[in-house]
C-alpha cells in the first residue's frame, strides 16, 4: 500500500494493556494551568524506566469546567492499579498543589461505574496537607475539599477513577533526511492531538531513541537498548538493518489510549499527516511478535 507514494509497511504495532487515569487541572489562566499539567506529567515516558507514563490529553475550555476556569486533562498510565493511585498522591500533590491558582477534578465520571471498563476509584488524601483546617466544600456540583494555602484555597478532588486502556500503540516515520522524518513526525503530533482519550507521552510526542526488548551485550543489566535494526548510521554494519537505503533518520510515536478505538483512530489520522511531507518515504511499526501484549494495530487495515 502507499500514500502519496509513501510507502505502508505491511506489518502491525503490538499494544499492551494498561490502567489509565484522568484528571483536569484548572487554573486562573490557561498559562498556569498549562504550567502544572506540564509539570504533572514529567519523567513519564515509558515504564521501561519512568514511574509512569503520562501526558496531557486535551484542552478544556472554561465553559465547561466544574469551576468555569480553563484547564488540561492529563492522563496517567501504569499497567498496575496500585501504582497509579500512588503517582496521583505524588504527581497532584507535589507539582499542581505547588502551582499557581490550580484546582485538580476527576476526569472518568463516576456514572461510568457501572461500566467494567472503569474498574475503581481510588482515594488521593490530599487533604491531609491541610493539617485539619481543611474544610469540604461543593463546587460545579462535585464534592471537593478546600485546602488552605498561601494564594487562598486549594480546591480538589479526592476519588479518582481508574479505566483500563491501551498502551504501546505505534509507528515509525522513515524519511530521506533527519529534517524530512522530523517533519513528518511533527504533522502526526499535530494531528494526533486533535484526538482527545490519548496521549503520546515521549518528549514533545516525538521518539529519538527507538528501544529493543533486552540487549545483545549487556543483557545482564539492560532491560532495553538501542534498536539497531533502525540506526541509520549502522546500515552498513549489521545484517539485518530495517533502514531502506533512501532512508537515513526514523522517528517512532508512541500512543496510550483509554481504548483500542482511541488509539486506532490515533495512529490512523497520525499516520496519514505524516505522508503529507515531501520526504518521507515509509511508514513501518514495531512489534514483538505477540509477546509484549493482545493488541495488534496493523497498518494496511487501519488505513484502508
Amino acid at each position: 500500500m502507499k500514500i502519496n507514494n509513501v510507502e505502508i509497511e505491511e506489518t502491525y504495532a503490538e499494544a499492551f494493556p494498561i490502567q489509565v487515569s484522568r484528571v483536569l487541572i484548572t487554573a486562573a489562566t490557561e498559562y498556569y494551568a498549562r504550567i502544572a499539567a506540564t509539570e504533572a506529567t514529567g519523567f513519564g515516558t515509558s515504564v521501561i524506566g519512568c514511574p509512569a507514563e503520562a501526558g496531557i490529553d486535551c484542552f478544556v475550555p472554561s465553559t465547561k469546567t466544574p469551576d468555569g476556569r480553563p484547564g488540561y486533562v492529563i492522563m496517567i498510565c501504569h499497567p498496575k492499579k496500585d501504582h497509579v493511585k500512588e503517582q496521583l498522591v505524588e504527581r497532584l500533590g507535589e507539582c499542581v498543589l505547588t502551582a499557581p491558582t490550580t484546582a485538580v477534578f476527576n476526569w472518568l465520571p463516576f456514572e461510568r461505574m457501572e461500566d467494567k471498563t472503569l474498574e475503581k476509584k481510588v482515594d488521593v488524601k490530599l487533604h491531609f496537607f491541610g493539617d485539619g483546617f481543611e474544610s469540604k466544600q461543593v463546587v460545579g456540583g462535585r464534592n471537593v475539599y478546600a485546602i488552605p494555602i498561601m494564594e487562598g484555597d486549594f480546591i480538589c478532588e479526592e476519588e479518582y477513577g481508574v479505566q483500563k486502556g491501551v498502551a504501546g500503540g505505534n509507528f515509525f516515520i522513515m524519511g530521506e533526511t533527519q529534517g524530512s522524518a522530523l517533519m513528518g513526525a511533527q504533522a502526526a503530533v499535530d494531528a494526533i492531538n486533535q484526538v482527545e482519550g490519548c496521549i503520546m507521552p515521549f518528549p514533545g510526542g516525538i521518539v529519538a531513541s527507538g528501544s529493543k526488548v533486552g540487549s545483545l551485550k549487556y543483557s545482564k543489566f539492560m532491560k532495553a537498548s538501542t534498536n539497531h535494526k533502525m540506526a541509520p548510521t549502522l546500515k552498513s554494519k549489521v545484517e539485518d538493518t530495517q533502514m531502506p537505503a533512501n532512508v537515513n533518520a526514523a522517528y517512532e510515536i508512541v500512543i496510550d489510549g483509554i481504548d483500542e478505538a482511541t488509539v486506532a483512530k490515533a495512529m490512523t489520522v497520525g499516520i496519514k499527516a505524516a505522508c503529507t511531507i515531501p520526504g518521507v518515504v515509509k511508514i513501518s511499526a514495531g512489534n514483538y511478535g505477540g509477546k509484549l501484549g493482545p493488541y495488534k494495530f496493523e497498518l494496511t487495515k487501519l488505513l484502508q
